[in-house]
């Protein structure tokens, strides 16, 4: 195996694991706040077909992502009505929001399936990532940088700052909370919000950048995989931007044995890979010490009613 395939290789790896990074840091930030959102794979695919609409009919990809971004907030929005000010259940709200996002992507997209949409370009100039050891670092789109970006920033401001501080408060103990002054309500919001934006970006790096294109299901189960690498990261960014990556290392592997002609594994065993991954991680890290460590926030999925 030569350095070109290794390259190659690695390349693949981060382009399977940026849009669950994305995906996985946007529900991080509404978990801790105290929301829990399973509607990920539905905001993925709104954001998906958006990017993709508009992309296909203004040419402009940046727009593209802002309307990417703006759908998958507005699925948070709805969920967010639903169960911060409704107190809908949120574990039905959010499976119900994935459904809604399917069939709401299958319909708006129908006239857009299979058109080929003109691919986000690297940030840096080919002449910077011309040797193989060189595009490893300098031959991604604007998507990747920000991904990782986003980890760190993510990290910053839940533990350095006043704001990421009162939004683990709101996470931890809801009522106490309130009990200081804080809006629970309002910063559940921005939360939800936050996470249906971030999203709708991971939905739109498949429709401008991985595939690309537009089809219906493009997001093939990812949504899933970004909610479990919440659990496995224990809610930390840091372990989170590694579980991306080893995530996107799985799906690789089946991609790469079929190539290399492994035949002792049957295809459809090895596209199952990641997602039996997904389920031994979550069963691992459930049980016993591992489990204790998980650090939960206390409020997470339950509804908040403010008293006088």
């Amino acid at each position: 195996m030569n350095a070109t395939i290794v390259v190659s290789i690695a390349m693949s790896i981060v382009a399977a694991a940026t849009p669950l990074l994305l995906a996985a840091l946007g529900e991080l930030v509404a978990e801790k706040s105290g929301t829990l959102n399973l509607g990920v794979e539905g905001m993925m695919l709104l954001g998906a077909v958006s990017a993709a609409i508009v992309a296909l009919t203004t040419g402009d990809l940046w727009l593209a992502a802002g309307a990417a971004a703006l759908a998958g907030a507005l699925g948070a929005g709805l969920f967010a009505v639903l169960t911060l000010s409704l107190t809908a259940n949120q574990v039905a709200t959010g499976l119900a929001l994935t459904i809604f996002g399917q069939g709401v992507s299958s319909l708006v997209g129908k006239d857009f399936v299979g058109r080929e949409v003109h691919r986000l370009p690297e940030v840096f100039p080919a002449a910077l990532a011309e040797h193989p050891l060189a595009r490893v670092l300098f031959g991604y789109d604007a998507f990747v940088y920000f991904s990782v970006a986003a980890a760190l920033a993510v990290a910053w401001f839940l533990s350095r700052t006043r704001a990421g501080l009162v939004l683990r408060a709101v996470g931890e103990g809801d009522s106490s909370a309130h009990a200081l002054g804080y809006r629970v309500i309002a910063v559940r919001y921005g939360a939800s919000l936050f996470g249906g934006a971030m999203a709708g970006l991971a939905g739109a790096y498949f429709s401008l950048s991985l595939t690309p294109t537009w089809a219906v299901g493009l997001t093939a189960g990812r949504g899933w995989i970004a909610l479990a690498l919440v659990t496995f990261s224990g809610w930390r960014p840091g372990r989170l931007l590694f579980g991306a990556y080893l995530f996107g290392a799985m799906m690789i592997f089946e991609l790469q044995a079929k190539a290399f002609g492994l035949t002792l594994v049957p295809p459809e065993a090895l596209a199952m890979a990641p997602y039996l991954a997904t389920i031994a991680a979550l069963t691992i890290i459930s049980a016993g010490r591992a489990g204790a460590n998980l650090r939960a926030p206390a409020c997470l999925g339950k509804p908040f009613r403010a008293t006088a």
